[in-house]
């Protein structure tokens, strides 16, 4: 049996927003991974791995990053991955199952996210920033279009109601 067009985009929205629970995810395993180790340390592996100038911009900012970082904040960082993964999670799965509160969801967070997006871009400017830009718009107008057509269909269903009798 065919999937309806309306199905494969949501589905094909779901599995974006899982991906990206997933991904979040991961950085805060990876996170709690780095609890009570010598950050300096692994600042110093990592800038010889990249082949950085050990006196470089680059290095400096390694090591400035893990002289910041304490236990606490690697802690907050997992916890936040958590919080904003099962709302992703959840954003998904209603996606998949075509709930209405599913789509006002992605159609509000993919609003918040556009005016950070627009920052960033204006700020730094790179390609991999335009596409999740575009994506995102995508999105938003893809789950706008569907509310407002279920939203239609609605008050012609209940017009229709009211003239039957």
């Amino acid at each position: 049996m065919p999937v309806s067009r309306q199905k494969f985009g949501l589905r094909t929205i779901a599995m974006f927003e899982a991906l990206k629970g997933v991904l979040v995810l991961l950085l805060g395993f990876g996170a709690l991974a780095l609890v009570h180790k010598d950050l300096d340390e692994l600042a110093g592996r990592f800038i010889d791995f990249i082949h950085a100038k050990p006196a470089g911009r680059v290095s400096g900012f390694f090591f400035a990053l893990a002289d910041r970082t304490t236990d606490k904040s690697l802690w907050t960082l997992a916890i936040v991955a958590v919080i904003y993964s099962t709302l992703r999670f959840a954003e998904a799965y209603g996606l998949w199952n075509g709930r209405a509160w599913a789509e006002w969801f992605a159609l509000i967070s993919g609003c918040v996210y556009l005016p950070w997006e627009l920052y960033g871009i204006m700020h730094h400017d790179h390609w991999w920033k335009w596409v999740i830009f575009l994506i995102n718009v995508v999105i938003v107008v893809y789950m706008a279009k569907l509310r407002l057509n279920s939203r239609a269909e609605s008050q012609a269903e209940r017009k229709r109601a009211v003239e039957l009798p």
